[in-house]
């Protein structure tokens, strides 16, 4: 099997969190892989991140719109914007910036930057 590009990669994460399909997204992470959501949380390895995929006060899937992506050495960095909804407070929209490192080929870190837009 020939190996993936690095953002093809990235547009398989990004896919998955589209459609809730845990196993795609979890195929793109090596297994001691770190999600730091910058000012929010971390979570560590594969089972937390699981965890995250579908949070509990969010309800459905979000959309995302991927707008830039760029790419140096085991480095990828996106940008664009959101919607999504929470359980309490309803629909909300959002700019990000994700930020993913990879290692022998897998997504080892994200560190995602979120701001929500009124």
């Amino acid at each position: 099997m020939a190996k993936i590009d690095q953002r093809d990669l990235v547009a398989e994460y990004f896919e998955g969190f589209r459609t809730g399909d845990h196993a795609r997204i979890l195929a793109t992470l090596t297994d001691d892989v770190a999600w730091i959501i910058h000012g929010h949380r971390t979570t560590r390895g594969r089972d937390e991140f699981d965890g995250e995929i579908e949070n509990p006060a969010f309800t459905g899937h979000p959309e995302l719109d991927v707008q830039r992506v760029f790419e140096d050495g085991p480095v990828v960095v996106t940008t664009g914007e959101g919607r999504g909804a929470t359980v309490e407070h309803g629909p909300f929209r959002f700019v990000f910036s994700d930020i993913f490192t990879f290692r022998a080929g897998l997504i080892a870190r994200v560190d995602s930057y979120v701001v929500p837009l009124r």
